[in-house]
């Protein structure tokens, strides 16, 4: 009998399934069977995937049990479990990407170069998990799957678009995920499931084949720990001749420097970046983390104003983006799609090529805006979400008063124009025990820094699991 109950194995990190593994108290084999009737029992309650790998991962399991065996593990993660959204390519398994107008019986026999970097380093793949169509949205319902529910309490959304990815990790099954972000995907479901998790710097984890919604969308590591956001960004970080806006290659191990601290950083903290309306209960927990780096030796400002609502670019290159994935489908089959996305397709498609550029051009003012603001400040600070998660399967908090769901998530996408590297970490719960976030956002390609701050934060102010069992 193991040492270790399932829970235990279920919250583990991935370094230290790596070292338990070293040590011989736990093999691959008996982790991914804990994992996988840990999926068996919860998945009926969060809906977390649209595909589970059971055969081909207990088989990369024993793989990796033999090369620990022989003292000879391949990579940073042999034998660690991990989750692949559903909108990266992964050989031999369909890419759905939540909708029911993707044809499975096509050859996949390709994967994405975050997937391929998995495989280089031995991971285990537990499967494919859920997210709403095409990824347009950032809550967790799909026409292919259906609604996903947030662990802490499945009344409510774990977000999205990541959101498959980021139950299953609140869950407690598999301590690794790959997510996308092009507005929030990775940092709304982190902060609605009380994860940390990171969009990088823009072409830092390489992107094939190229994303519909263009230069907003970045793909990223979502995990239980800061510690293990570094670690899997060391592997699947680095240049792909696939993508042609990968940054160079670069051999950096992100875990290096990552407990220097914040001591003596210049630090900002924004409550509305100037034009944002935040719940009391977010905007309290948010302050008050901001307060904790002064006491962890930074210089904490705020600052009300950061710039304006950019929010009219960023929806004119997604509806673009929108019109642009269901260009390809008949009338007949758009009729299937979510009736949100044929909204924001139809807007695209009445936008004209100037509105485009201007949107581009906006976007370009905004980064050099906010190369300006980091001659003056290290980091920005400020909440992730300005609400506590949703009830499942609504797409707005407050349908009398909003027309797009980027107004309950006003902090996230205005970074995914400037493409700096932005974290969002867990600050505290709500009086009815839902997540937190707090948003850590850096200069463009300085993510260690903002990963360093995630971990000073982590630190002083760790993480709860979720409760569910």
């Amino acid at each position: 009998m193991s040492e270790f109950s399932e829970r235990e194995i279920a919250f583990l990190t991935a370094g230290e399934l790596v070292e338990a593994y070293r040590r011989k108290r736990l093999s691959p084999v008996e982790v991914t069977e804990t994992l996988l009737r840990r999926l068996d029992r919860l998945e009926p309650k969060i809906n977390a995937f649209a595909l589970v790998a059971r055969d081909s991962a207990l088989a990369e399991a024993r793989a990796a049990e033999a090369r620990w065996m022989k003292g000879a593990p391949v990579g940073l993660l042999d034998g660690v479990p991990v989750t692949i959204k559903d909108l990266f390519l992964t050989k031999g398994w369909p890419t759905l990407r939540g909708s029911t107008l993707v044809k499975r019986d096509q050859a996949w026999d390709e994967d994405a170069p975050p997937v391929a970097r998995l495989r280089e380093h031995g991971a285990v793949l537990l499967g494919k998990t859920t997210m709403p169509e095409f990824g347009w949205k950032a809550v967790g319902d799909s026409p292919l799957t259906g609604v996903t529910r947030n662990p802490w309490n499945p009344a409510h959304t774990p977000g999205g678009s990541s959101a498959g990815a980021a139950a299953a990790l609140a869950a407690g099954i598999g301590p690794l995920a790959l997510g996308t972000d092009g507005g929030g995907s990775i940092r709304i479901p982190c902060a609605f499931s009380g994860l940390p998790g990171l969009k990088p710097s823009f072409g830092r984890v390489p992107h094939y084949p190229p994303s519909i919604f263009g230069l907003v969308a970045h793909n990223g590591p979502m995990a239980r720990s800061v510690p293990d956001l570094a670690l899997l960004l060391t592997v699947i970080s680095g240049a792909d001749d696939r993508d042609v806006y990968a940054l160079p290659p670069d051999a950096t191990d992100w875990r290096q420097g990552l407990e220097d601290g914040v001591n003596g950083l210049k630090i900002a903290y924004s409550p509305t970046l100037g034009y944002a309306r935040v719940d009391r209960e977010i905007a309290l927990a948010a302050e008050t983390a901001a307060r904790r780096f002064a006491e962890l030796g930074a210089e904490v400002e705020t600052v009300e104003r950061v710039f304006d609502d950019p929010a009219n670019a960023w929806l004119t290159l997604w509806w673009s983006g929108a019109a642009k994935a269901l260009s390809a489908y008949s009338a007949d089959a758009r009729r299937r799609i979510d009736p949100g996305l044929e909204a924001s397709a139809q807007q695209g498609a009445r936008l004209s090529a100037v509105d485009y550029v201007s949107a581009d051009v906006a976007r370009s003012t905004l980064s050099l805006e906010m190369a300006k603001f980091h001659r003056r400040f290290d980091l920005l600070l400020t909440p992730s979400v300005a609400v506590p998660a949703l009830p499942a399967g609504a797409l707005l908090s407050d349908p009398a008063s909003q027309r797009e769901w980027i107004e309950w998530a006003p902090f996230s996408y205005p970074f995914n124009l400037t493409r700096q590297p932005a974290a969002s970490v867990p600050c505290g719960v709500t009086s009815a025990g839902l997540p937190i976030g707090l948003q850590i956002v850096g200069r463009r390609y300085d993510d260690a820094l903002v990963l360093r701050a995630a971990r000073a934060f982590e630190r002083a102010h760790p993480f709860a699991h979720c409760p569910l069992d």
